[in-house]
């Protein structure tokens, strides 16, 4: 594989793993909310907000490797009346953008909270369009194992499934640091950290069982299409890693992710959340960026381009 695919794999998973983050801390922010207030809810998710915009600005930098010449970037965004190429990096650009705005207005607590709740919306549904843009990318009747109806569904299970556990192991970090530098609200953000821990837990067991649905349709298509060469790559040349990618994320995102239910339901348990809420998703980042190198590797060209 060359260099200019890991710069696709890396944009694709980063980017896509930033807008989930994104989804789910809005998600967490507004029950938290509900049911212990602005300040507890600030306190949990704030520190975590911040942290997603340098990931997704290295996955954007990654995206410029792709290029023959980066200087030249600008001009991808010059046909965006028939070019999902355009849309997506317009998307990409705006969403980090309006996120970022976003991120500070909420940290230094500017304009009114009617005001940032509409900023956020905003940057939620540019992320949604960044994602959408990207499968459609490769919506190309030269490549029929990316030109399926499941290129876009298994795009946005990678991404709330990243996005869910990135925010566990964030939540964690974000709970450690409080323990540390405030005391007094630490008892509340542990009860907000496992409340929260568990609904993350239950959406990746509920992602796992989506995307172990979506595989196996997409294999089963491809097979039956003119992309049964790139089904039997998957299961043949490249088998091992696909049995792999398999287990992992079968381990991160259903085992671990029972345990972590389970353990966050008993008080005084915090050490152990926090191993198993960063061993997720190390398993299940190490299994997507597995899938998105075979999607990459087993893809055929057919006909002209």
């Amino acid at each position: 594989m060359e260099m200019r695919e890991w710069a696709l794999i890396t944009f694709t998973i980063l980017a896509q793993m930033s807008v989930g983050s994104f989804l789910v801390l809005g998600a967490v922010h507004f029950f938290s909310n509900r049911k212990a207030g602005e300040k507890q809810a600030d306190e949990l998710s704030d520190r975590a907000l911040l942290a997603i915009f340098p990931v997704l600005g290295l996955g954007l930098l990654a995206s410029l490797l792709h290029l023959g010449n980066p200087l030249n970037a600008y001009k991808a965004v010059t046909n965006l009346g028939s070019s999902w190429l355009s849309r997506e990096i317009l998307s990409g650009v705006l969403f980090a953008v309006v996120g970022f705005g976003f991120a500070v207005m909420q940290w230094r607590k500017l304009g009114s909270f009617a005001l940032r709740n509409a900023v956020g919306w905003i940057a939620a549904l540019i992320g949604v369009a960044l994602v959408f843009s990207m499968a459609m990318v490769y919506s190309l009747p030269t490549r029929p194992s990316w030109n399926l109806f499941t290129t876009p569904l298994s795009f946005f299970v990678t991404t709330l499934l990243l996005g869910v556990l990135a925010m566990g192991a964030a939540f964690v970090a974000n709970y450690w640091y409080v323990q540390r530098t405030n005391p007094g609200c630490a008892d509340d953000q542990c009860k907000l950290l496992r409340e929260s821990l568990r609904w993350l837990a239950v959406g990746s067991i509920v992602l796992l069982g989506v995307e172990f649905v979506v595989i196996p349709l997409s294999l089963a298509m491809q097979a039956a299409s003119a992309a049964g060469a790139s089904a039997a790559m998957l299961v043949g040349t490249h088998g091992a890693l696909f049995a792999l990618r398999l287990a992992l994320v079968f381990v991160g995102a259903g085992i671990l992710g029972v345990f972590l239910y389970k353990t966050a339901l008993e008080p005084g348990q915090e050490r152990v959340m926090g191993v198993l809420a960063y061993s997720a998703f190390v398993l299940v980042f190490v299994a997507e960026v597995a899938g998105r190198f075979l999607f990459y590797a087993t893809s055929i060209k057919v006909g002209l381009q």
